[in-house]
């Protein structure tokens, strides 16, 4: 069983920061990647940023410039440094983990964390 447990989400005026943590445990095999989705009220769930096993990262335009996806693969980690945040930022925040499963690709999921930018 995998498990994975976002925290640093919360409330932040626009232009603020905040950074949010996924920790993976349990039986992993592999990590693929790890990377972070979100999901505004009445939009369907959209990629922010990833990073792969070998450090490639690859982000939304709407957010380059701004997060920084990292991790440290010795905690099987991964973080979103959110800067310059913007009230269209406000979702609710979900890690992703791709690995193998039973010899087939499989992504376990977190249970989100919200994040609200006030304007």
């Amino acid at each position: 069983q995998v498990q994975l447990v976002e925290s640093g989400g919360g409330l932040v005026q626009a232009g603020g920061s905040l950074r949010l943590s996924c920790a993976a445990s349990g039986r992993i095999s592999s990590i693929n990647a790890m990377g972070w989705y979100r999901q505004a009220p009445g939009k369907q769930r959209e990629l922010v940023a990833v990073i792969t096993s070998g450090g490639s990262t690859n982000y939304a335009n709407s957010v380059k410039g701004r997060f920084t996806v990292s991790r440290d693969s010795a905690k099987n980690t991964v973080y979103l440094q959110m800067n310059s945040l913007k009230p269209e930022d406000t979702a609710v925040y979900y890690c992703k983990l791709d690995s193998i499963r039973f010899g087939a690709p499989f992504d376990y999921w977190g249970q989100g964390t919200q994040v609200t930018v006030s304007s």
